[in-house]
């Protein structure tokens, strides 16, 4: 009985450290879009300029909603589209704010962990 009192607690403690270091954190890929693609894209809803040939978050949220697509997009983007050399955390953050602006917001998921890089010609 007394090995159990003391055994649950623990077992719960390491499960609220272990299991949600994995997620994506949608608030902090919001923070890194904000900065380094509201110049070209409207990230967020109180945006009020952007490129107009650039998609906003929310149509490509609307358009892309796999998420391993959007992070390989980001891996590779295509010609128009600075190089950010973003980390594999950054790209899953900035999956997850783009997953949330959809029309069925998902929860976060666990990074990514692999990613495929488009072959070429």
């Amino acid at each position: 009985m007394k090995l159990s009192r003391h055994l649950f607690p623990s077992l719960a403690l390491l499960a609220v450290f272990c299991a949600p270091a994995d997620a994506a954190d949608a608030a902090h890929g919001k923070r890194i879009a904000e900065r380094w693609c509201s110049a070209c894209h409207v990230v967020t809803s109180a945006q009020k300029t952007a490129n107009a040939d650039a998609p906003s978050f929310a149509d490509v949220a609307q358009r892309r909603t796999d998420a391993k697509a959007l992070a390989n997009f980001l891996v590779d983007p295509h010609p128009k589209m600075p190089d950010m050399h973003l980390s594999r955390r950054e790209i899953d953050d900035i999956v997850s704010y783009i997953r949330s602006l959809g029309p069925r917001p998902r929860a976060p998921e666990p990074g990514i962990d692999r990613y495929e890089r488009p072959k070429n010609g």
